[in-house]
């Protein structure tokens, strides 16, 4: 059963701006870290940028300054608004949701990607 689902994924120009949704309202526990990654062509999975459930965040330093993630803990969504494209920023780029319940148990959870393609 799909946990997450990304959205808004596509093709754009090298400058344009894109944004990304995750809707994690199918988890029934409270959600403490929300974040990005991707997977460019050929390449290793990375990271992009994470959030506390309070809302402290991290970037990659690849994206600083141009990406900006946030989240709306009410409804579960996570969201990534990517400004100044580059053509490198091209990949695969993937939600994740961690759970840590009060026995101990960890959960984290992953989306199955949307694509994001920039064109020089």
């Amino acid at each position: 059963q799909v946990q997450l689902v990304e959205s808004g994924g596509g093709l754009v120009q090298a400058g344009g701006s894109l944004r990304l949704s995750c809707d994690a309202s199918r988890i029934i526990f409270e959600i403490n870290n929300m974040g990005w990654y991707r997977q460019p062509p050929g390449k290793q999975r990375e990271l992009v940028a994470t959030i506390t459930r309070p809302g402290s965040t991290n970037y990659a330093d690849s994206v600083r300054g141009r990406f900006t993630i946030s989240r709306d803990n009410a409804e579960n969504r996570v969201y990534l608004q990517m400004n100044s494209l580059k053509p490198e920023d091209t990949a695969v780029y993937y939600c994740t949701a961690a759970v840590d319940r009060w026995n101990g148990a960890h959960y984290e959870y992953w989306g199955q990607g949307t694509q994001v393609t920039v064109s020089s």
